[in-house]
């Protein structure tokens, strides 16, 4: 009897320890600013959901989109204090570091089996380290996708046809430069922000991926898009000062499950972008294509000016260039 009471004590010891260290697992935030359907959500539940099954009972990664908490750059600032541990920044990137500006040039990248190679051979290296002497710690390369013109102005062929437009852009200083350059009025904006001023007319337009548009709902208020893959944006699974503060196995098996995420959001941002511009297209949007060379031509004074001005910044354009065979 002695002995049965014994071996019943352990076990409601060792069940409550199981509670309790299931009630105390470790709470992993990832912000994002990505609607409902978006490429971003789509990717950030999923990597919760892999990871999650690994770390059952140590941690879990509990998710935040459409900027339930904040802004891109809100979110930096989160990840830097250490009071959010995961985010998917994408251009605003380039604000943090000059050699993420890399990705604001235009047709950079040719698809998205080139921007493999890129990811793996360039991102990896030189942007990882330049991440981390800010403070940041990438874990993984997802995507934002390929960025086409939306406004209520009128079709976009040629670059002089942004002439006057108000676009919205987000807060990267080249993308605005560069937009600009081709005559448009472009004005910085956080995401959230961009419906209402498009509705009410305080913008003409606005550039995104054909999913991040469309989980927005920019189509309800816009009538032209125009398909111009003008920028490629990659999205970067980043943490910050809370990093250092997790568990090695927590560390490992999120980078793990970041890394594996990788192809799998490149082929979701592929299904994404064939499906969402069928759908734009059927929902009444007037699409056209630009035309490339005109566009390719006009952006070369902004290669020559990021070639001037970012250190090593040629050496990065000739290291993409000679990827897209």
């Amino acid at each position: 009897m002695k002995l049965l009471k014994t071996a019943l004590a352990t076990a409601i010891v060792s069940l409550g320890l199981q509670a309790a260290a299931a009630n105390a697992a470790i709470e992993v935030r990832l912000g994002h600013v990505g609607g409902p359907g978006s490429l971003f959500e789509i990717s950030a539940n999923r990597f919760a959901e892999l990871a999650n099954e690994r770390l059952e009972g140590v941690a879990e990664v509990n998710v935040y989109g459409n900027s339930q908490l904040g802004s891109d750059e809100s979110m930096m600032r989160r990840l830097r204090l250490g009071s959010l541990d995961l985010s998917i920044p994408s251009t605003v990137m380039s604000s943090e570091s000059d050699q993420f500006a890399l990705f604001e040039m235009p047709y950079l990248i040719a698809d998205r089996e080139h921007m493999k190679r890129v990811r793996d051979e360039v991102v990896r290296g030189p942007m990882y380290d330049a991440a981390e002497a800010r403070g940041f710690k990438i874990i993984g390369v997802w995507e934002n996708g390929f960025r086409q013109i939306t406004n209520n102005v009128r079709p976009i062929v040629v670059p002089s046809d942004l002439e006057g437009i108000k676009l919205r852009t987000p807060s990267g200083v080249w993308r605005i430069e560069m937009f600009r350059s081709y005559g448009a009025a472009p004005s910085p904006m956080s995401l959230s922000e961009v419906f209402v001023a498009l509705q009410t007319g305080a913008m003409d337009g606005q550039e995104n991926p054909l999913i991040q548009t469309y989980s927005s709902r920019f189509q309800e208020v816009q009538d032209y898009l125009s398909i111009s893959n003008h920028v490629y944006t990659p999205a970067y699974l980043t943490a910050g000062a809370s990093w250092s503060r997790l568990p090695e196995e927590v560390q490992q098996v999120l980078e793990e499950v970041a890394v594996e995420m990788e192809d799998f959001v490149l082929e979701e941002g592929q299904r994404l972008d064939d499906e969402t511009l069928a759908k734009m297209k059927e929902e009444g949007m007037e699409v056209n294509d630009v035309d490339f060379d005109a566009f390719v031509e006009a952006s070369q004074t902004i290669y020559s000016k990021f070639a001037d001005e970012v250190d090593g910044g040629q050496d990065l354009i000739d290291s993409v260039a000679a990827l897209r065979e």
